[in-house]
């Protein structure tokens, strides 16, 4: 059963089938329940019918007895001998009855016992009363040759002589197990039917509700062999879960379509940094060994320490795209900040520190070392005269701040500055630029720290952070 469709069938089908079999079985017994207790209130009526002929001191001969093969009665008195029978009665389970006053036959040994098998022969009547209980009980009858099943009613009375009898008298079972018997015909020959059906139902109402989804896999491996990521799946009208499968899927692709267009332009932006100090690297080392006296040793001592800042950006970016996850280590940022300011005392332009509260974090304390070297770098690189950092606390948060007096960055712009390879000035020379990476490892850095990177006002960088 590889399909859905078969298996939402199969588990319909088995579900529904158990329900009928014990809905059927509750019927039946409920149904034989009721018959035998019609049953039981016939044979008491005909029972109660000559206990009270007996009571009126009717003589046994002259009982009016109902017709055996309807209700056949047998009358005993108290030392088991038969002082009355139904017409055609031969036998009561099984055992033999007289046909006559007289005639000396024994009733049944049970004929004055109720179902639980407790002895009536205790109830003391008066002569002329009808005992007002009555035992119930199954058994067969020969009626004229003919054995079947009845439901007994035992009641007791006496004469007006003060003899005690018992009257036996039972209604046939043969109408009731008709009817169950029928019923449960009926039920076999409709369960069949009705499971074929439910089957049938469920199988094509599942491949109706499924439909979209066969749609939804046909486009995705449409998508995968094509590798056309552009393409989207189709969204069903339908307001339900397979409708937000699809909207969910879409939503999917259009991630995973923009992820892949940012690789294929980190790949080619990449190579672009890349080749130009190595072209240049190149250049002058060719330059060196045909003409050694003109070998520019800074520029190249410089383009070898530009493209090794440039691969270990590139390197750091593969492992946080990667997901390596930040050690946990506390961090001070304030005595961080102090040693790294303390490096830059003979820059372009000084870095002044502001507030220094102490706040620990937890992290990687070469990776947020690297975030305050970005924006120091970033900084002094816009500054005119002065670059300020200042680390505080603002209730749960770490919050170090790095402004610089220079232009600022347009309002417009403060998002566009953190992906990758972005320069704002592309007219500058990329020796004074780098290569706009700084600022994207910097916001990476301080997501997968549970901060954030932001440009709060024109040149004001924020980074929060939790505290540790």
């Amino acid at each position: 059963m590889g399909s859905v469709r078969a298996r939402a069938a199969a588990g319909a089908t088995v579900v529904v089938a158990l329900a009928l079999i014990a809905a059927g079985t509750a019927v039946l017994l409920v149904l034989r329940g009721n018959l035998q207790n019609q049953a039981g209130l016939e044979a008491e009526v005909a029972a109660r019918e000559v206990a009270a002929q007996i009571a009126t001191g009717t003589a046994y001969d002259k009982l009016d007895l109902p017709d055996g093969e309807e209700h056949p009665v047998v009358v005993a008195a108290e030392d088991g001998r038969v002082r009355a029978v139904g017409e055609d009665v031969r036998a009561v389970d099984g055992k033999r009855v007289g046909a006559a006053q007289g005639a000396g036959g024994v009733a049944p040994s049970a004929a004055a016992e109720d179902e639980d098998g407790e002895d009536d022969d205790d109830r003391a009547l008066k002569p002329g009363e009808v005992d007002d209980d009555v035992a119930y009980r199954d058994g067969t009858a020969d009626v004229d040759g003919t054995v079947g099943d009845y439901r007994f009613a035992v009641v007791e009375a006496k004469d007006t002589r003060g003899e005690q009898a018992t009257v036996r008298a039972g209604a046939a079972l043969a109408p009731e197990q008709d009817a169950v018997g029928s019923v449960r015909d009926a039920m076999l020959l409709g369960l069949p039917l009705l499971l074929v059906v439910v089957a049938g139902v469920t199988w094509l109402v599942t491949r109706r509700a499924l439909r979209p989804v066969e749609g939804i896999r046909g486009e995705m491996a449409a998508i995968t062999a094509s590798t056309d990521l552009s393409r989207r799946v189709p969204v069903p009208s339908s307001k339900d879960e397979i409708g937000r499968l699809a909207r969910t899927t879409n939503e999917t692709l259009a991630a995973l379509e923009s992820a892949v267009e940012r690789q294929r332009r980190f790949v080619a932006d990449a190579s672009h940094e890349l080749r130009s100090p190595i072209a240049s690297l190149r250049t002058q080392l060719e330059v060196g060994v045909a003409h050694p006296e003109l070998l520019d040793v800074p520029g190249a001592v410089e383009d070898t320490v530009r493209l090794q800042r440039l691969a270990a950006d590139l390197l750091l970016l593969a492992r946080l795209d990667a997901g390596e996850r930040p050690g946990g280590a506390r961090v001070d940022l304030a005595a961080m900040v102090r040693e790294e300011s303390s490096q830059r005392v003979a820059d372009r332009v000084p870095v002044r520190t502001g507030e220094l509260a102490s706040a620990e974090v937890a992290g990687s304390r070469g990776q947020l070392g690297r975030v305050l070297g970005n924006l120091l770098d970033n900084a002094q690189r816009h500054a005119v005269a002065s670059v300020r950092v200042a680390v505080v606390r603002e209730g749960e948060w770490a919050v170090l701040r790095v402004e610089d007096d220079g232009p600022g960055v347009p309002e417009s712009e403060r998002e566009r500055i953190f992906e990758r390879f972005v320069r704002l000035d592309d007219a500058r020379a990329r020796d004074d630029g780098g290569a706009g990476l700084g600022l994207a490892i910097a916001r990476d850095v301080a997501v997968r720290h549970g901060g954030s990177l932001a440009v709060r006002t024109g040149s004001v960088f924020e980074l929060r952070l939790p505290v540790a």
